[in-house]
């Protein structure tokens, strides 16, 4: 099986998730403890993350943690595939919290054989990456992205399949989308959305 490595920037990357820094930071370590559990029943996760909080449940949840270098999202993806032995990986964002263990598996089983399978946000952004090698990764994200991992499979002479998994499609980035999204998120999302005060989520 493959392993899979999740980067949490921590909640300074989710600025827009909403107004309070301690909401967003309980939003975003739920949504991160969601993702984590349906990551390690598919393999061997590495949590890339400058957050001891975050650090806390991801090794709680089964998952090994690697030191984020700094640098934003690709960087530390970068550095924790680059601890990887050769051999397929995924890389699955830590805001996609309807996220199951069958939708990771789904990913894997759509990719080509020896190429490159990813799952696009609306926005034209990249959720989850199913790689043949860790050394065929590039920091691409941003604005776009899955053109650009599209486009560099392609350099290397990959086969590519952007892949329709509305569980790993639907990512968070505002309170609204977690309210469109709430009956469906992980238990821990779920909870913590539950256990909010009111007026939060005004």
């Amino acid at each position: 099986m493959p392993r899979v490595v999740v980067p949490f920037a921590g909640v300074e990357g989710k600025t827009r998730l909403h107004a309070s820094r301690s909401v967003r930071r309980a939003l975003s370590l739920a949504m991160l403890g969601d993702v984590v559990a349906a990551c390690v029943a598919v393999g061997a996760t590495l949590v890339v993350t400058p957050d001891p909080d975050a650090a806390a449940i991801a090794r709680d949840a089964g998952a090994d943690v690697a030191d984020d270098p700094g640098g934003g999202q690709g960087a530390a993806v970068q550095a924790a595939l680059a601890t990887l032995a050769p051999g397929p990986a995924l890389v699955v964002n830590a805001d996609v919290p309807c996220v199951e263990t069958g939708d990771l598996l789904a990913l894997i089983a759509a990719t080509p054989t020896g190429g490159v399978g990813l799952v696009e946000a609306l926005d034209g952004t990249t959720n989850a990456l199913c790689l043949p090698q860790p050394g065929v990764f590039a920091p691409l994200y941003g604005q776009e992205s899955a053109a650009r991992f599209r486009a560099r499979a392609a350099e290397l002479g990959l086969d590519v399949a952007s892949v329709a998994i509305p569980n790993l499609a639907d990512d968070v980035d505002t309170l609204d989308d977690l309210e469109r999204l709430r009956f469906r998120c992980g238990p821990r999302t779920r909870r913590c959305l539950a256990e909010l005060p009111v007026e939060a989520l005004r």
